[in-house]
């Protein structure tokens, strides 16, 4: 497969990608802009016409950055630009061909592999011989090789012989000033030897720094400590929150003072729970895979449990804050700062607020909240409230009984917030630069 790794060198091969989300449409930009044409797919034909207007639906990934790249046919070889399509026919033309989809977990916190298989299916009915596939969607150790491989192979064509698979995981941050798609390195691991040389070479020309590793399996596995690693940090922190809050000590103080150590320590921060596409979601990927060879991974679990909890923390936080205020949480009128699941950042998946707004409307609070990047709750999987942002006036500060900081944007000004609210709970930490009204403010 010589020639399919000089058409990647020379930027003569055409790229896919399946998925056009918050991982998928920057990588598909990224890919454009190195010279590549581009193939985006996604089967919302709503994205798929923005797209094609120049417009973006996520707010990191910028319509102007995206209008000049954008193409209105399927780009010839050697011709760099980004087609947004909802045509899998369109797959036939592509030489490499990316995996971006979401692996999400089922009501029971079990993998829901049913996005990856149900594109792997449609990449099976096009595929050809001199192509390399790569699925990126986080996952455990064994999809690529026993999921995906026997899906692409029904037609008769073989992995390694005919078409090369491997695994990259992505590494996206939204809204990360310092790491973009094109500079965070990129690991890469090869069903086959030869499918990891092919799949380098493909990220070679796109990606500053990328990382080869032995099998597909390690770098799904890799992919998983990655986030493990967090969440159990994470969750250390959040557990220590709630004690160091009974002992009437401040755990962000705590933090700053141990992360002057030059060495042995790196900080993480507390919060009202997890949020986002990887955290939340993938430790619990290996913890199905362990069960099947008979082994509980415990602190996995239990760090699972621990950032489950916060959302009741918070709660609880607030009924506390209420009750030394005399009042009750049946009735009382709770302004929510930010539902996104992180400062800054359009996007709510698996975020926290959702929670923490569910178990206050069990007591009965009324409700109301304020994002500038989420103008609308949209009904979800596990939640539909029906609410709209309203504007941060002092009016509206005023009228509730508490003003609960769930997400932190730096657009909110929280001098503003803490003069004309009557009480602040504070999750994010969001107020410790407020000079004035520290008797209002209660930490979460």
């Amino acid at each position: 497969m010589s020639d399919l790794i000089e058409l990647f060198k020379s930027r003569q091969a055409i790229v896919g990608v399946l998925g056009l989300g918050y991982v998928g449409l920057p990588l598909a930009a990224t890919i454009a802009e190195a010279g590549f044409g581009t193939v985006g797919f996604d089967t919302r034909l709503d994205k798929i016409e923005a797209l094609r207007r120049g417009e973006s639906y996520i707010r990191h990934v910028a319509g102007a950055r995206l209008a000049p790249l954008v193409r209105q046919t399927v780009p010839v070889p050697g011709a760099a630009g980004f087609y947004p399509s909802a045509d899998y026919a369109d797959l036939g033309r592509c030489d490499g061909i990316l995996i971006c989809v979401p692996t999400p977990l089922t009501e029971s916190r079990e993998p829901d592999l049913s996005y990856v298989i149900a594109t792997a299916e449609n990449v099976a009915a096009h595929v050809r011989p001199g192509q390399v596939v790569v699925l990126e969607s986080t996952t455990y150790p064994g999809t690529t090789d026993e999921v995906v491989r026997p899906i692409l192979e029904r037609g008769g064509l073989r992995v390694g012989r005919d078409f090369h698979l491997a695994f990259s995981p992505e590494r996206e941050d939204p809204n990360n000033t310092h790491f973009t798609t094109r500079t965070i390195p990129k690991l890469v691991g090869g069903v086959t030897p030869e499918c990891g040389r092919v799949a380098v070479a493909l990220y070679e020309a796109v990606i500053d720094s990328v990382i080869p590793v032995s099998s597909a399996a390690v770098a799904e596995a890799a992919k998983l400590l990655e986030n493990i690693y967090r969440s159990v940090n994470i969750a250390l922190v959040n557990e220590l929150k709630v004690l160091f809050d009974r002992m009437d000590l401040n755990i962000w103080e705590i933090i700053d003072a141990a992360a002057t150590k030059p060495f042995g320590f790196t900080p993480f921060y507390p919060g009202p729970g997890l949020g986002g596409h990887c955290i939340p979601i993938d430790p619990f990927y290996l913890t199905w895979r362990a069960r099947q060879f008979e082994m509980s991974t415990r602190f996995i679990e239990l760090a699972g449990e621990v950032n489950l909890a916060m959302p009741a923390y918070v709660v609880e936080r607030v009924a506390d804050a209420l009750n030394e205020r005399g009042r009750s949480l049946k009735g009382a009128k709770i302004l929510m700062l930010g539902v996104a699941y992180k400062r800054d950042l359009d996007d709510d998946r698996e975020s926290p607020a959702f929670k923490i707004l569910e178990l206050l409307r069990r007591k009965h609070a009324e409700l109301s909240y304020h994002d500038p990047f989420v103008p609308v709750l949209k009904p979800g999987r596990r939640h539909d409230f029906g609410l709209r942002s309203v504007a941060l006036t002092a009016a509206a500060l005023a009228a509730a009984d508490v003003v609960l900081i769930a997400t932190d944007h730096s657009s909110v000004d929280y001098d503003f917030v803490v003069r004309h609210a009557a009480l602040v709970v504070d999750s994010r930490n969001a107020t410790r630069n407020v000079a004035g009204g520290r008797e209002k403010i209660v930490l979460a």
